[in-house]
């Protein structure tokens, strides 16, 4: 069973592969017809199919959807280690109560809005509030951790006290029983946007990406991986690169990425000469990325569309140029490091043939091109997934291998149960976040105070969101970061004339960077236990492999064109000079230069600069950039011919 899409929890142990080892027998079976349940509502909500008369109003199907996947979520996921293979009585009393207390609300959804029940209510309904609001809590103690559960507690009760709080900090207060019903019964917290895009459009391509994996979709996309990268100079971590990328930006996953792909490609990068510790850093930076690549991306992407108040079309496009760049950097220090140690690809015997891949896959391909589609040019963002997944599933029935029988069908519903089951923990919480920095105002004045005192500097804006994102990031997971500074941060960047677009990508790259960064390093981690590496160094080598990246976020988001917008003249002018910079930074960090070889630190400081040069986007740096890289190969011809004038 997958882990959940984006999901990952933020403690510092890695994921175990058995962790749903407690559903079993009736527990099991219950957990999965909560996630059934789940899914046929919001098929028939999606659709407007009205099955038996069933439609209810988009708050009440929201309260519905929250207890059945809170319920599940307690029941897959323990409160605590020595319950990680049985479910408590508690635990079972806890779901029974997620599904009471959302249900009486969900009934009386339109008096809600009719009678204003979130400023005044019965007393009832007031209590049954409270108990979501406590079970809410648990859920994302248990989904998202000790340091989630902080931020959400402390942010969910700060209109109890924003009125005593000082300078812009200042809010509007309320007492506890407004604070309660605001938060459940408002719009603006737990069934707010996050809990939106869930309902709306997450579930639809956690069905796809799990309907991909029990199809065989990961193994053909290791096929080729392996057959389009597998015969070059270091193939076999280009081919974790590749495959990461293509299962990421199907799943957007960092964690089941590396627990997918990783036991295959870890082991074959040792085999070719690779160190475990370096093998897993190559698995966690390539699995992180796929937070990044379109078509799917992670939650995070369809959040972003919703803040942002445009088609997800236009958050996957204005991705695809960094991703690419993302993955094109990865390749480049893979590359140079195989280079500077003689490693090699891999022996035919153990590369498929391209043309019998493709043969094999084209379901998969044909089912991706197909949801691109339908995002890119019919604009059907919610309805999409469902008719790929259908395509897909319908073709698989003419493979024997991978048709869908009924025991792929019951994993196909147990990872969809799980991983919605966790975004749906996760995201209720952050709607507390959402919430109480909504409702007491203080959201727009932090705006307003940072602007103010960065005195209209873009970079001194840029470096204190970059050094917040990272830091929040090692405490959250990536949506949970994302959505705080999108309402604390982006206001601002957006305020001083950056684009919006490029600075919500910026946050997002930023937070997602704590995946390979120690402390915390979750997604490195995860890989050193893969590849029997040692956590703390695999960690500072995926940091290290990683470091260029951080360099990403200020291209794009100086130069809009990355973003592919623009004329297109400009947008080819400007990847070209980012590749090149990408590519001159991984020289230098490799300390390997094409057609030059292995270079010392004399001539790594140029290249450095050379790189680094190219990222600012003005003309003058560009030009010089290229002329002292044009410099060092000059010298370089030079010494080399002289060289070989004094030889015999």
């Amino acid at each position: 069973m997958t882990q959940p899409t984006d999901a990952t929890r933020t403690s510092q142990a890695p994921a175990d592969p058995d962790e749903h080892k407690r559903l079993k027998g009736v527990a099991y079976w219950f957990a999965v017809s909560l996630g059934t349940i789940g899914l046929l509502m919001t098929i028939n909500q999606t659709f407007h199919l009205r099955v038996m008369g069933f439609s209810p109003l988009g708050n009440s199907f929201l309260y519905y959807l929250i207890g059945l996947f809170l319920a599940a979520a307690f029941i897959a996921f323990p409160a605590h280690s020595g319950a990680a293979r049985r479910v408590p009585w508690y635990d079972w009393l806890l779901a029974a109560a997620a599904l009471a207390s959302t249900v009486y609300i969900g009934i009386h959804g339109l008096q809600i809005i009719q009678e204003g029940w979130d400023f005044m209510a019965p007393i009832q309904a007031t209590l049954a509030s409270a108990v979501i609001l406590a079970l809410v809590l648990e859920g994302v103690r248990r989904c998202g951790g000790w340091p989630l559960l902080a931020v959400a507690l402390f942010f969910g009760a700060y209109p109890l006290f924003a009125g005593y709080m000082p300078g812009f900090l200042f809010g509007t207060q309320f007492d506890l029983g407004e604070t309660i019903r605001s938060h459940v019964m408002g719009v603006e917290s737990i069934i707010g946007i996050p809990m939106q895009v869930v309902a709306r459009l997450v579930i639809g391509f956690v069905v796809f990406g799990a309907a991909l994996t029990v199809t065989g979709g990961g193994d053909f996309f290791m096929r080729f991986a392996t057959a389009l990268m597998g015969r070059t100079r270091g193939g076999p971590a280009k081919v974790s690169v590749v495959s990461s990328g293509f299962m990421g930006s199907l799943s957007g996953s960092v964690i089941s990425n590396i627990l997918t792909t990783g036991p295959i490609t870890i082991p074959t990068m040792k085999r070719a000469g690779y160190p475990p510790h370096y093998a897993g850093a190559v698995e966690a930076c390539a699995s992180t990325g796929g937070t990044l690549m379109p078509p799917v991306m992670g939650a995070v992407a369809f959040i972003m569309a919703s803040f942002l108040g445009v088609p997800y079309a236009e958050v996957m496009i204005a991705a695809f140029l960094p991703a690419l760049l993302f993955y094109v950097v990865l390749l480049f220090q893979v590359d140079n490091y195989a280079a500077r140690r003689g490693l090699k690809g891999l022996p035919d015997s153990e590369i498929p043939g391209l043309w019998e891949t493709l043969k094999d896959g084209w379901p998969y391909l044909f089912s991706l091109a197909m949801l691109i589609y339908m995002l890119l040019f019919m604009r059907l963002e919610a309805h999409a997934p469902y008719y790929a997944t259908l395509v897909l599933l319908g073709i698989s029935l003419f493979k024997r291998k991978y048709r869908l029988n009924f025991r792929r069908g019951l994993q196909l519903l147990a990872t969809l149960t799980t991983s919605v089951a966790n975004l749906v923990a996760i995201l209720a919480g952050i709607g507390l976040v959402v919430g109480g920095l909504s409702y007491t105002g203080v959201a727009g004045a932090f705006s307003r105070e940072l602007l103010l005192h960065a005195g209209g500097s873009i970079p001194l804006m840029l470096a204190a969101g970059a050094v917040t994102s990272f830091v929040l990031g090692m405490g959250m997971t990536v949506s949970a970061c994302y959505i705080f500074l999108s309402i604390l941060l982006a206001p601002a960047l957006v305020a001083a004339g950056l684009n919006p677009l490029a600075s919500h990508l910026f946050i997002l790259y930023w937070g997602m960077m704590s995946y390979i960064t120690p402390p915390v390093a979750i997604a490195a981690i995860t890989a050193a236990g893969v590849a029997g590496a040692r956590a703390g160094k695999t960690g500072l080598f995926a940091m290290r492999l990683g470091s260029i990246l951080f360099v990403l976020p200020f291209l794009f988001v100086l130069n809009p064109s990355l973003i592919l917008q623009g004329d297109i003249g400009r947008i080819l002018l400007s990847a070209a000079t980012a590749i090149t910079a990408m590519w001159l930074l991984a020289s230098a960090a490799e300390a390997y230069l094409y057609r030059v070889g292995i270079i010392r630190w004399p001539t790594r400081i140029p290249v450095l600069c050379a790189g680094l040069a190219l990222i600012y986007p003005e003309p003058t740096s560009d030009v010089a950039g290229l002329t002292l890289i044009a410099l060092i190969y000059v010298a370089h011809w030079i010494t080399g011919r002289r060289a070989q004038t004094a030889s015999p």
